[in-house]
């Protein structure tokens, strides 16, 4: 896995007690763009799979509709949304919720990954 990470990643995964996971820019993440414009932003990472970094991410209210998400390239995640780069190398398992205003709130959620 050629999994990247930066200083600011691994600084974020020692203050939530996780493995620097890393990410795969070449993955996909499935990001609900027109949502980015709300707060909070949340997102939360499963496990990797047929071609995902295994992130989710949106703003606002979760919706279940199908067109919810939209697959994005991880390395054009920056483009879209910088201050979720600093969280990218949690492991799975891992959920948070940010805010412009500075607030944030990381935990485990085993069940994410069950």
């Amino acid at each position: 896995m050629d999994n990247q990470y930066t200083q600011e990643q691994q600084d974020v995964c020692l203050k939530f007690g996780s493995e620097v996971y890393g990410i795969n820019n070449s993955l996909k993440v499935a990001i609900a763009i027109k949502t980015l414009n709300q707060t909070p932003i949340h997102a939360v990472r499963h496990n990797e799979e047929n071609g995902t970094t295994g992130w989710y991410i949106w703003g606002g209210e979760y919706s279940d509709s199908n067109d919810f998400y939209q697959p994005l390239c991880a390395e054009h995640l920056a483009d879209y949304f910088p201050q979720i780069i600093k969280y990218l190398a949690l492991a799975p398992g891992y959920r948070l919720i940010i805010d412009n205003a500075g607030y944030e709130d990381v935990w485990h959620d085993p069940e994410v990954i069950a």
